[in-house]
């Protein structure tokens, strides 16, 4: 009887095919001016392959010398982003999985009920939509913080239902924020929308704000954790700054950039934040992406040869003795994030904004 074909099988039979007519479709054409101020004065900060899940491609990052703006260029097409997604069964990549697990980190419920705690010195939600939302961790912790709110989620994938199924929120909203249909359908609803570590992922990060204005009801608050692109970190690791290790995150904003932006939308800004948001994992996250790209290949089913006997014996080797390097720098990060949240070492912000006007 023949075996029964297993998972990574399937999956590694279709990846050659779909990798076949080449990886240039995954990206758009190069653009010659910021997306964010139209300015021609660019310049490139990095160029890289994927760090987090090896998969082919090469990806620069551009900066604009007059708004700081940073963006990937040539940007990922709908179809590279859907690639380069991240996929649970790939949680086993990196060292040991830790790769993964550092993007995670700021996923944990003691940081969404920190954020959610943000919000209390404003009146209480009645209706809050969690954009991004994924499997809904973030409504879940919140509600220990707001018990009177009823939380929605919305997500580009079906998570979002998984997350509705395990009560996680009320409604599951399957699409993207700027989606006609989803205005039309959410228009005022909301007293809070939350964005966490979505927009850099967005095409249009203007597109998204403006959404958002509109689902909101007048008086109602916008809550924006990024990463942050003046985070020195980022000067010091370069390509190896976890926010640049991942082909989908497509913009990288300066504060100063969306403060304007909000402000142009009728928004008062009630409340920015370095301290709070800073996740400790750059030294750590640094390690591991390093680690990850000198080791021998792991088994993932986008790579059409299979690693030998011994490449994954040597791997596993190497995962072993690497592993206790690894905690030693998440054990640093942690030591020191008391006071490189207060520096230009914080990796991310925070921004609550009120708006005054209705939708237009």
């Amino acid at each position: 009887m023949p075996a029964t074909p297993q998972p990574d099988d399937e999956r590694r039979a279709g990846s050659p095919g779909e990798l076949a007519p080449g990886t240039d479709r995954l990206q758009e054409p190069r653009r010659d001016d910021c997306p964010w101020c139209g300015s021609a004065q660019l310049r490139t900060r990095l160029r890289m392959p994927d760090l987090v899940q090896h998969k082919p491609g090469t990806f620069a990052v551009d900066e604009c010398r007059d708004c700081a703006h940073a963006f990937q260029n040539p940007r990922l097409t709908a179809e590279g982003l859907a690639f380069h997604a991240h996929d649970p069964q790939e949680s086993r990549l990196g060292i040991d999985g830790f790769a993964e697990r550092l993007l995670a980190a700021r996923d944990s419920a003691r940081r969404h009920r920190a954020a959610a705690r943000a919000m209390l010195p404003f009146p209480e939600p009645e209706s809050w939509l969690d954009v991004g939302t994924g499997h809904g961790h973030f409504p879940e912790a919140a509600r220990e913080i707001h018990p009177y709110t009823s939380f929605d989620g919305l997500d580009a994938t079906g998570r979002v239902e998984r997350a509705r199924a395990a009560g996680r929120v009320e409604e599951a909203h399957q699409g993207l924020l700027t989606d006609p249909g989803v205005l039309a359908r959410l228009r005022s609803r909301y007293d809070v929308v939350s964005m966490f570590h979505h927009l850099e992922h967005t095409p249009d990060p203007r597109a998204e704000l403006r959404a958002a204005m509109t689902v909101l009801r007048p008086g109602g608050h916008l809550l924006i954790e990024v990463p942050d692109p003046d985070c020195t970190f980022g000067a010091l690791l370069g390509k190896w700054w976890v926010p640049y290790g991942r082909p989908r995150d497509l913009h990288l904003m300066p504060l100063r950039n969306l403060l304007a932006e909000l402000e142009s939308l009728g928004c008062v800004v009630v409340a920015t934040d370095r301290r709070e948001p800073h996740t400790p994992y750059d030294i750590a996250g640094a390690v591991t992406l390093a680690l990850t790209r000198v080791m021998p290949a792991a088994d993932a089913p986008w790579r059409a040869v299979l690693p030998t006997v011994f490449g994954r014996g040597l791997r596993s080797v190497l995962v072993g003795a690497a592993t206790p390097l690894v905690a030693t720098a998440t054990a640093l990060d942690h030591t020191l994030a008391p006071l490189l949240r207060r520096t230009r070492f914080s990796n991310a912000y925070r921004i609550i904004a009120r708006t005054t006007r209705s939708p237009a």
